[in-house]
C-alpha cells in the first residue's frame, strides 16, 4: 500500500471510530477497516457499552479474507484479557499480513503490547498514520489514562457581550433552534452533561439529547455540595430511566438514600473552601469510567474549571444580541488581575449556525 492509500483507509477508520464517542465508555471509540488487493472487506467501530470491540466487528465481516489482508486500527489494539480476549490475538489468528496503527495506548495493561504480539506472530506493523486526528479522537479516553480525569468541554451560550440572562433572569432562548441542535449533537459526542446544582434549582433541565434518535444517553451528572435539588424536579423523576450522578460533600451524607432510592448514583468527593474540589469531581467520574464530560454551567462552575486548569475545549455560542453590563455574565469572576494569568485557548474552528456563531477553543 502506498502511503496515500494507507492515510485514505486510516481516515475512513477514525470515522468509524467516532460513531462511538459518547457511546462506549469506559472504553475507547476504536475504528477498524480491513483491506485486501485494495477493496474493503471489513469494517467495524466499538460498539454501544463498549463491546465488542471494532477489531472483533470488522474481522467478523471479513471472515476467511482477513488471511493476508491489511487492517487499519486506530488505536493500538488490546493485549489483555478482560470481558473479551485481545484484539491483538484475534488478529494474530485471523492471519491478517499487516497491520497500521493510527496511534499507541498507554493503557499500562497494553502500552506496546498489542503490537509485541502482532510483530512476535510475523505480522507487519506501522504506527503513525495520522496519529494526531487519532489522539484527538481519543483525547478523552488518553486524559482519562494519563491525567486520571476526563477531556472537558465547556459549553457557553452567551450574547455579543457575553452575557448569558437578563437582569431578571430571562434566558430563553438567546440562540436559535440550529444552535440548540448543536448543543444536543455536542452532548450525544460525550459520556456525560454537567451542571452545577444552581443551574438545576433555577432551570430544572433535563439534559438529555433529544430528537437525534439515539438510545444511549449522556450520564446527567450535578455537582451539589449538599444535595439540595429539587425533589420533583425533572432530573429527579427521570433517575430510573436516564443515568443521574450526584456529585456531594460529605455534609449531604444524610441525603443520599433518598437520591440513590430514586435511582440516582451518589459520589462523594472532598470540599476545595465553601465548594466541592472540582479536580476531585473529575478525578471521580473518571474513576467511574467517564472519558469525555460536556459541562453547561453555570458561571460560578465554569469560572471554576477555567481557574483549575481544567478545561481542555470551550464551545461557545454567540448570540447577535446585546444585554449590557445588568445581565448575568456567562463566567463568574475569577480574580484575576492580570493578562497573562488568564486562561488561554487557540480558535479551532468557527461556524455559522442560523443567525448564531459557533467558535470552537482548545488548549494552546
Amino acid at each position: 500500500m502506498s502511503a496515500a492509500q494507507d492515510a485514505r483507509f486510516m481516515a475512513l477508520a477514525l470515522a468509524l471510530g467516532r460513531r462511538g464517542m459518547g457511546r462506549v465508555w469506559p472504553n475507547p471509540a476504536v475504528g477498524c477497516v480491513i483491506v485486501r488487493d485494495g477493496r474493503i472487506i471489513g469494517r467495524g467501530w466499538t460498539a454501544d457499552g463498549g463491546r465488542p470491540h471494532a477489531e472483533v466487528r470488522a474481522l467478523e465481516q471479513a471472515g476467511a479474507a482477513a488471511r493476508g489482508a491489511t487492517a487499519y486500527v486506530t488505536l493500538e489494539p488490546c493485549s489483555h484479557h478482560g470481558q473479551t480476549p485481545p484484539c491483538a490475538e484475534a488478529l494474530v489468528a485471523a492471519g491478517v499480513a499487516r497491520v497500521v496503527v493510527a496511534t499507541g495506548d498507554p493503557d499500562p495493561r497494553v502500552a506496546g503490547r498489542g503490537m509485541a504480539i502482532l510483530r512476535a506472530a510475523g505480522i507487519a506493523v506501522e504506527t503513525g498514520v495520522m496519529e494526531a486526528q487519532a489522539r484527538a479522537d481519543q483525547a478523552g479516553f488518553l486524559a482519562r489514562v494519563t491525567a486520571g480525569r476526563p477531556f472537558v468541554t465547556l459549553k457557553l451560550a452567551a450574547t455579543l457581550d457575553g452575557r448569558i440572562a437578563t437582569a431578571t433572569g430571562e434566558s430563553r432562548w438567546i440562540t436559535g433552534p440550529a444552535a440548540r441542535r448543536a448543543v444536543h449533537a455536542m452532548r450525544a459526542r460525550h459520556d456525560a452533561v454537567l451542571v452545577g446544582g444552581g443551574t438545576a434549582r433555577a432551570d430544572d433541565p433535563m439534559l438529555t439529547v433529544r430528537d437525534l434518535g439515539i438510545e444511549r444517553q449522556p450520564v446527567r451528572v450535578v455537582i451539589s455540595r449538599r444535595l439540595d435539588l429539587p425533589e420533583a424536579g425533572q432530573l429527579a423523576v427521570s433517575a430510573h430511566d436516564v443515568p443521574l450522578w450526584l456529585c456531594h460533600g460529605p455534609e449531604a451524607a444524610s441525603r443520599v438514600p433518598a437520591w440513590q432510592a430514586r435511582g440516582a448514583r451518589c459520589l462523594e468527593v472532598p470540599a476545595e473552601g465553601r465548594q466541592l474540589s472540582l479536580a476531585a469531581v473529575l478525578a471521580a467520574l473518571a474513576g467511574q469510567g467517564l472519558t469525555r464530560v460536556f459541562c453547561e454551567g453555570g458561571g460560578g462552575i465554569a469560572a471554576s474549571l477555567l481557574a483549575g486548569d481544567l478545561v481542555d475545549e470551550i464551545a461557545l455560542f454567540t448570540a447577535g444580541l446585546a444585554i449590557g453590563a445588568e445581565g448575568t455574565p456567562a463566567l463568574a469572576a475569577m480574580g484575576l488581575d492580570r493578562l497573562a494569568d488568564a486562561p488561554c485557548f487557540q480558535l479551532a474552528e468557527a461556524r455559522a449556525l442560523g443567525p448564531d456563531a459557533l467558535t470552537l477553543w482548545r488548549r494552546g
